[in-house]
Formats: C-alpha cells, structure tokens, sequence
C-alpha cells in the first residue's frame, strides 16, 4: 500500500512557459479540495535548497490563470545535482511534512524529480511545461500553443511588410533541439521553407526553390528556421542566400523571447487546468513517478525515467506536407 498523500509542494523548474500558472492554480485547488495541505517552492529546486516554500490556499493562486510567466518563479540549480544538495533540499521538505511533490517543467527537471523519488522515495509527479513540445509521452506540452500562435501572429505581420517590398524574410524561431514551433508556425503563415533539427537541411534544395520561385515571379518569400537548425539558425541562413542569390532584397528577424511570455491560450489554460487536476489524482491513487500527459485527448501517465530518455520524434508526413504546401 502506498502512504497517503497528506501534504504536496509544486515548483515550476527550466525555462518558463504560458500556461505554467494555470498548472500551478490547477494543482494546488484540487489539493485543497482532497483535504491536502499545499506548499509553493519558489525559484524551483533552488527554493527546495534555500528552504523558501510557503503554505498555499485557493486566494493563493487566484487571478493568475490568464497570466504568463510563472508566480512560483522560475531557475535552474547547479547544487541539487549534487547528492549532497538533495540531502539539504529533502531535509526541508521533510519538516514540514511534505510528501509529494509536482514538478512543472521539462526533461530536466523531471530529472531532479526522479533523482527525488528514486533517493528519498519522495512521490513525484511531473507536468511537461514546455514551449518546445518535445516531451516524450504527450501530444502537447503546457505553453507550446501560446508560443505558436504568438510566431504565428508575427511572421503574419512580417509577411505584410515583405509583401510590400518584394522581400524574402528568413524568420527565426525557438528550439534548440525540436523543430515543433517552426514546423507548426511555418505552415500556418504559408512559409516557402522551414528548416528543423529534426531534418537534414539542403541548402542546395533552398537556394534551387527561391531561383525557381523567382523565374515564376514570386517575389515574397518566407523561411521560417529552429534557432537549432544545423546550419546555426537565421543568420547563417541568410549569409548563405545573400552570397548566392546577392539580387534578393533579403532580411532577418528573430523572434527570441517573445515567444515564451504572453497571456496563455484558451487551449494551454486548459492542458494545464486538466494535468493539475491529474497530478493530484495519481498521488492519491498511489501512481507515482509519472509525467502526466494527453495523448489522443486521453490522460496518458509514462514513467518519468521514460519521459526523460525517449524523444518526441516529428513524423515523415509532416515533412511531405510541408514539401507539398511549398511548392
């Protein structure tokens, strides 16, 4: 039998994203309404270590779903991957009580919550607080779709202006490592060419497509590109078309941070309320260790060790569709 549940901290950990507020709003009001005492830890597992956690109730967390950011602040903490940092983050969770943890963040903080249960056989629950939507085990994370859309509204703006000057535009978007925003943004603003990590980058297949689409007299082009891409993002991109193809009146704009801040989507409000919930749910239910998920609009719980080893793969028929929309 799994020990109850009595009382749950949550951090947000990693990069912030929209939505994270609702995830906390969403966690600590079911809590409450279990009959749970419910803690915040500020600044993530830096708060853990600095012993900065504080009681929560429902007045706590009102009026800050429709906010971005987070209200529990955010960092990264170079001493909790030490054991000994553990050892000290533990012993104050454990005078107050504390026996269950949900942890709203990415692979790397769902890293700290394994090493948590896995040492200290503290409960853990992760949610995937992620722009980048490269969690493994999930069809969307907290905040990716407020992120799209915001790439989206702004590449829609950028296309006016290249429309307006027979412009080629090479926009660069986030993700260091998954292609997701720039996939998805890409083909919502109709973009020529979207380069990801996720796939090899012809740059001879680029610079063919903008000759071609040039004889035909398209003047307007977009290239939306992963800061994350193997030729090093939008700036690389754009040397590389002015040395060839000097003739195109070409620019560069990079969206940067942008994107994470914001109010968050109707859909990321509602990710997030659905995996707070969740998160209580499975810590009552003695289902530990597990980053709550949707995966075909369905709660889906993968073991955190799983969530952190596996990767979110983009599937060869975006890739064609991309291809196709293009051309």
């Amino acid at each position: 039998m799994s020990k109850q549940i009595t009382k749950v901290a949550v951090l947000t950990s990693g990069g912030d994203s929209p939505g994270m507020n609702a995830a906390i709003r969403a966690v600590v009001r079911t809590g409450i309404y279990y009959g749970m005492e419910m803690f915040g830890i500020m600044r993530g597992y830096n708060g853990m270590l600095e012993d900065d956690i504080f009681p929560m109730n429902s007045r706590s967390v009102a009026n800050i779903i429709q906010r971005g950011g987070t209200i529990l602040k955010t960092a990264r903490s170079k001493e909790f991957f030490t054991y000994e940092g553990r050892q000290k983050a533990v012993a104050n969770l454990e005078k107050r009580g504390i026996n269950g943890v949900v942890v709203i963040g990415g692979d790397g903080s769902f890293t700290g919550a394994l090493k948590l249960s896995t040492e200290f056989n503290i409960p853990c629950i992760g949610l995937p607080g992620t722009i980048d939507k490269d969690l493994y085990g999930t069809d969307f994370t907290i905040g990716f779709d407020t992120a799209v859309n915001t790439a989206v509204e702004a590449i829609d703006k950028i296309r006016d202006t290249a429309d307006a000057h027979d412009r080629l535009f090479i926009v660069e978007v986030m993700g260091r490592h998954a292609g997701y925003i720039a996939l998805h943004s890409g083909i919502s603003t109709g973009a020529e060419n979207i380069l990801i990590p996720e796939a090899e980058t012809n740059i001879e297949e680029v610079i063919a497509s903008l000759s071609e689409k040039e004889k035909r007299k398209k003047l307007v082009n977009l290239i939306v590109v992963a800061e994350g891409d193997e030729f090093g993002g939008a700036n690389q991109i754009a040397k590389i078309v002015k040395e060839r193809l000097p003739h195109l009146d070409t620019r560069v704009s990079i969206l940067g941070h942008i994107q994470r801040g914001g109010s968050p989507s109707a859909m990321d409000r509602l990710i997030a309320s659905r995996m707070g919930y969740h998160a209580i749910e499975s810590l009552m239910e003695g289902r530990h260790n597990v980053m709550v998920g949707v995966l075909n609009n369905e709660i889906a719980y993968t073991p955190l060790e799983i969530a952190i080893r596996e990767k979110q793969s983009i599937s060869s028929d975006w890739l064609r569709i991309v291809k196709i929309l293009a051309s």
